[in-house]
């Protein structure tokens, strides 16, 4: 640990994660590093979350209205009080350590804007087969992305306080990019960390269908981003990934033609599925390795369900972001940097 031992909020933003609280609190209470405050931040939730809170000794703040994660992130920074903000999502347990791995990682790499960790391959509470499924992707995509990205991950992220102040905060217009914009926002001026030091357990998606409405509409609203940077962001979100969208979406509009053309029409689905698996082959011999053979059945019938609801998102996006101007400018009129902090 550096001489100086630095003071870090943890600000957790919350809603509707009562059911997570009695395991993720505690682990934030049980960190081993001595100069750390938990500034928790209920965003009007309906279920018993902010009981739970203070019956577990942690203190509420509340958002002035239900706003979305960027407000009730802002809430939290604002009343911060430590030099390192470390943000950590309400249904992420952390291990003990976490806190002080992450001011050793900012400590040993000052020119970086933010550290961010990863999430583990088995969920917080293995609540269902589709849950086990989309950490295992999460997992994965973030260990093969490690190193400089231009994601903000903010399940768990740490960042000095002064760069906070300097990047502005989060976009409170946007409820489910909110990340994505802050992401490239911080990396124009500073280099973003991922690294697998500080990790935690997540208690993800277990249902299918609001799973994949999520997804659908992350990547509808991402569009007007696209559209104006005009690449792939670096690391995470590559363009392999996006081509895999693209294959599934393909692959699901062959399926009649062997009705139509006779069995010469299943080899665009059969080679649809080829590019698939191809676009992120590492993933699909990742999770045979640690599941085995019948779980990555299950998984990749998970995923070209995923890639659809991706492509059909951006299909979506795009043509919204054709037919409204508000759409195109859904980024615009946002936080904007101001001038450098000195360290």
């Amino acid at each position: 640990m550096p001489a100086h031992t630095p003071t870090v909020s943890v600000v957790v933003p919350n809603y509707n994660h009562a059911n997570s609280l009695p395991l993720t609190l505690p682990a934030l209470l049980a960190q081993t590093h001595p100069a750390t405050e938990i500034v928790f931040v209920d965003d009007r939730s309906t279920d018993d979350s902010v009981a739970v809170a203070e019956a577990l000794g942690v203190p509420v703040v509340s958002t002035p209205r239900n706003g979305g994660p960027a407000l009730a992130r802002n809430v939290g920074a604002a009343r911060a009080r430590g030099e390192i903000l470390l943000f950590v999502d309400s249904d992420v347990e952390l291990p003990p350590d976490t806190v002080e791995r992450a001011v050793r990682l900012l400590a040993d790499d000052p020119a970086a804007g933010a550290v961010c960790g990863t999430l583990d391959e088995v969920p917080l509470v293995r609540d269902s087969l589709v849950q086990e499924c989309r950490c295992l992707q999460a997992h994965w995509w973030r260990i093969s992305s490690l190193g400089d990205v231009s994601f903000l991950f903010t399940a768990i992220c740490a960042m000095p306080a002064r760069v906070f102040a300097e990047i502005g905060p989060f976009h409170e217009g946007l409820r489910q990019t909110e990340e994505v914009e802050y992401g490239e926002r911080l990396a124009g001026r500073y280099p973003i960390r991922l690294t697998d030091a500080i990790h935690g357990r997540h208690r993800d998606d277990d249902r299918l269908w609001p799973m994949l409405r999520k997804v659908f509409h992350r990547s509808r609203l991402r569009m007007p981003l696209y559209a104006h940077r005009r690449r792939a962001a670096q690391g995470f979100e590559t363009a392999a990934r996006m081509w895999a969208a693209v294959a599934a979406l393909l692959g699901t509009v062959a399926l009649p033609l062997p009705l139509l053309v006779g069995p010469a029409g299943a080899l665009a689905s059969l080679a649809a599925v080829a590019a698939f698996l191809a676009c992120d082959v590492g993933m699909y011999r990742f999770v045979a390795r640690r599941r085995g053979p019948g779980l990555l059945v299950a998984f990749v019938g998970v995923q070209w369900l995923i890639n659809l609801a991706i492509a059909a998102g951006a299909g979506a996006g795009a043509v919204q972001w054709l037919c409204s101007r508000s759409f195109r400018d859904l980024y615009a009129g946002g936080p904007r940097p101001a001038d450098r902090v000195p360290a």
